[in-house]
C-alpha cells in the first residue's frame, strides 16, 4: 500500500426480501455514535438527511445493521465497523525504514507500534525523512488515502541549502519538470532562512526532496507535519498513539471530498425499494 512520497453488475436479481441487519444487528444510529458521528439523535438526523447508506443502498430510520457483514458508509465514506480494526498515528524518526520488514535489518516503523495485531504503513516516508505516518489493519481507509485521484494533501517542513529566490519559490508552487513529468501545483510558504512549508498532494517517490533540488536548493532536513485533517506537535520522534474514531472519520472524508448538499444522495447510491405508484 504505498504512497511513495518522500517526505507517494450484477444483472438483475430476486426482489428484494429481508436480508443482513433487517431485524437484527444494532440500530444504525448507535453504530454511527459509536465511530464518532456523536449522539445516536445525530445519527437519526443524518439517517433522515439520506446521508447514510448500508451496502450501496440510502438506510431508512429505525434500519439495523449487523457491523463486519455491511458496509455502512456517511457521505460516501465507508466506516470502520469491523472488529479489531486499529489504527496508529506515529512520529518516524530519521534512519527508520517505512516498511514491515527489512532485509538489511534496519530499524522499521512496524517495530515502533504494537506487535499485534499486525499493522502495515499507509504511504511511506524515506529513510532519512521524518514526521507523521499512519500504520493500520483497515484495509478499506488505507485503499481509500492511496488512491491517486482523491490526493489528500502532506504538508512538510523543509531544511533547505541556500535561499529560495522569488523565482524559485513560484517555480515549486507552479510546478517542476522532474524526470517523471511537471509536479502540480503546491502551497509552498517560506517559514524563516532556509526553511519552507511545502503542502503537496501527489505521491511520487521523494518527491520535495527532487522538486527542492530542481530549482537549486537541496533538502538537508525533511519533515512530515501533516496527513490530511491529521497533525500532532506534541507528539515526539518515535511516539505513536491511536487515532480517535472523529480522526479516523476526517481522514476518510478528506480522502473523498465535500460532502454533498444537505439530503442530497451521495453519488453511486440508491433509493431503498419502495411501492410504486399506480399506473407507473
Amino acid at each position: 500500500m504505498a504512497d511513495p512520497t518522500d517526505g507517494g453488475d450484477a444483472g438483475p436479481g430476486p426482489g428484494p426480501g429481508p436480508g443482513p441487519g433487517d431485524d437484527e444487528g444494532e440500530r444504525l444510529q448507535k453504530v454511527l455514535a459509536r465511530a464518532g458521528y456523536g449522539s445516536r439523535r445525530r445519527g437519526e438526523e443524518l439517517i433522515a438527511e439520506g446521508r447514510v447508506t448500508v451496502d450501496g443502498t440510502v438506510a431508512e430510520l429505525g434500519r439495523r445493521v449487523v457491523p463486519g457483514h455491511q458496509q455502512v458508509a456517511v457521505d460516501g465514506v465507508p466506516l470502520a465497523l469491523l472488529p479489531g480494526l486499529v489504527h496508529y498515528l506515529l512520529n518516524k524518526p530519521a534512519g527508520v525504514v517505512t516498511t514491515a520488514d527489512d532485509p538489511q535489518r534496519r530499524p522499521t516503523v512496524v517495530q515502533l507500534v504494537p506487535g499485534e495485531p499486525r499493522v502495515f504503513p499507509v504511504g511511506r516516508l524515506d529513510t532519512p525523512t521524518e514526521g507523521l505516518l499512519i500504520l493500520t489493519n483497515d484495509g478499506e481507509l488505507a485503499q481509500l488515502l492511496a488512491h491517486p485521484s482523491h490526493g489528500v494533501e502532506k504538508e512538510y517542513l523543509a531544511e533547505v541549502e541556500g535561499q529560495p529566490s522569488a523565482g524559485a519559490l513560484r517555480r515549486l508552487r507552479q510546478g517542476v519538470d522532474l524526470d517523471d513529468g511537471p509536479t502540480a501545483p503546491a502551497k509552498v510558504g517560506v517559514v524563516g532562512p532556509g526553511v519552507l512549508r511545502i503542502v503537496i498532494h501527489e505521491g511520487r517517490n521523494r518527491q520535495v526532496r527532487r522538486m527542492c533540488e530542481a530549482v537549486g536548493h537541496p533538502v538537508r532536513r525533511l519533515v512530515r507535519t501533516r496527513i490530511g485533517p491529521l497533525s500532532d506537535p506534541n507528539l515526539a520522534p518515535g511516539a505513536w498513539r491511536p487515532l480517535t474514531a472523529a480522526e479516523v472519520r476526517a481522514l476518510g472524508e478528506a480522502a473523498v471530498g465535500p460532502r454533498p448538499p444537505r439530503g442530497r444522495r451521495a453519488p453511486g447510491t440508491s433509493r431503498p425499494p419502495g411501492p410504486r405508484r399506480a399506473g407507473r
